[in-house]
């Protein structure tokens, strides 16, 4: 088994952002982006924006989903909200492997503890905070991508999933995203280099 680093938080807390700083950084210490390689979670959700089949998310029809459901590929799934399912496919993690490079997850906060119960040692969690519960609301409403419906629901989740940063190896608040993405840098080489 090789390693592996998650990151889970609220939606609009930054980790996707702090992973791709990461991931597009240049080699510092021992700390080499060309060694990790990004989990592609599917999801049966619509595309948002300009995402992307097989780059941000695997997109799958909520039926197709469920088929992978019943025939156990996923490591760990959710409906996260009412319809729409996240999860990690088997063959996602087979490929990074395969491919001899560290796995990074960027999951929701159950799938974060999932996936580190199935791990253990092997994966160092890092739960993403954000400054306030304000500065979140404030993130969800300038992306501009959801409705005031799914921001409210987003916003009601995401006080339950603060709750349980303590359950999770690593926090970084993301209130300055140069000094979130230099402080989870190096707390992922000491992790590597253990």
């Amino acid at each position: 088994m090789g390693k592996a680093i998650l990151f889970s938080a609220p939606s609009g807390c930054g980790k996707t952002t702090i992973i791709k700083e990461l991931m597009s950084g240049a080699p510092a210490g021992h700390f080499n982006p060309a060694n990790l390689s990004f989990s592609i979670s599917a999801t049966s959700r619509a595309p948002r924006g300009e995402e992307q089949h097989g780059k941000d998310y695997y997109f799958l029809s909520r039926d197709e989903f469920m088929s992978r459901v019943a025939k156990d590929e996923f490591l760990e799934w959710e409906e996260v909200y009412s319809g729409t399912c996240y999860g990690t496919l088997k063959s996602e993690i087979q490929r990074i492997w395969d491919a001899g490079k560290v796995i990074v997850f960027d999951v929701d906060v159950n799938g974060g503890r999932n996936i580190k119960k199935y791990f253990g040692g092997d994966a160092l969690s890092i739960f993403v905070m954000p400054p306030s519960v304000e500065v979140l609301e404030q993130r969800l409403r300038s992306r501009g991508t959801d409705s005031e419906e799914a921001i409210v629901k987003r916003l009601a989740r995401s006080a339950e999933e603060l709750k349980q940063a303590p359950q999770f190896d690593v926090t970084i608040v993301n209130d300055d995203l140069q000094r979130a993405v230099d402080e989870t840098r190096n707390v992922i080489e000491k992790f590597l280099n253990e």
